[in-house]
């Protein structure tokens, strides 16, 4: 088993290497200014503390809520972490508006990253042009929601690198953005409820749930895996895969 994984990467390797020889310039410096543009934001522009955000809540007035939804939508597109405004929305709204508007702002973030990776053509199987690589993404186009549920559940799992990882699949629209809506609560939950903004500490049970969330999408993850290994979905268009009247790419 471990030497066909290398050898399956090596061959995966090796079509990247050789697709990538055959990209045009233009697609290669799009690609890489976007990316260092992506990194730069999120390296140096500071994200505010709860405190000043309480401040900015009094300023705004009765609107606040509406622009912290805004707010949140357009920064966390970029690779920003989403604690800082869990946090906050627990502080400034309470739990049950601040559940709502951090998870309905997360999702909003996660399809227009989505979105914007496909729009600008980024597709894995565009990239690399290999077997294996071509059954994962017909399996995620046919039934994608599993393992977007459980990766949204995975603490670990950084939020923008899913988002932009999705967008490069063939993991349909609809199924992603309910999958993310729903993998997003208990962490979402738990954070608003159990975190302290002002003082950074965080309820023991905290990292109880976290765990608890963890576990399962990991088991789920493992799950996919394993069904995945046992019926490999044939490439897109192929006898047997469901066909889907929404195009991988919006571009």
């Amino acid at each position: 088993m471990t030497s066909k994984a290398i050898t399956t990467l090596r061959s995966v390797l090796s079509a990247m290497v050789a697709t990538a020889r055959g990209v045009s310039r233009t697609r290669i410096i799009l690609t890489t200014t976007a990316a260092v543009i992506l990194v730069a934001v999120a390296l140096l522009v500071p994200l505010p503390t709860a405190v000043q955000l309480r401040d900015w809540a009094s300023s705004v007035g009765p609107w606040f809520p509406l622009a912290f939804l805004g707010g949140h939508v357009v920064v966390t597109v970029f690779p920003f972490p989403r604690t800082a405004f869990t946090l906050a929305a627990g502080l400034l709204f309470g739990p049950a508006l601040g559940i709502v508007i951090v998870v309905v702002a997360s999702t909003i973030s996660a399809v227009i990253a989505l979105l914007l990776v496909r729009a600008l053509g980024w597709q894995l199987t565009g990239v690399v042009s290999h077997p294996a690589v071509a059954s994962v993404d017909a399996r995620l186009r046919a039934r994608g929601w599993p393992a977007i549920l459980s990766l949204r559940m995975i603490p670990a799992v950084p939020f923008s690198v899913l988002n932009y990882a999705a967008g490069a699949s063939a993991v349909r629209l609809t199924p992603y953005l309910l999958a993310t809506l729903i993998g997003l609560l208990p962490g979402t939950t738990a954070v608003v409820v159990l975190g302290d903004a002002l003082t950074g500490n965080v309820s023991p049970l905290l990292a109880l749930v976290s765990l608890c969330t963890a576990t399962l999408g990991i088991g789920g993850l493992v799950h996919e895996v394993r069904q995945h290994r046992l019926h490999p979905a044939p490439a897109h268009g192929a006898p047997g895969v469901e066909t889907d009247t929404e195009p991988a790419t919006t571009a």
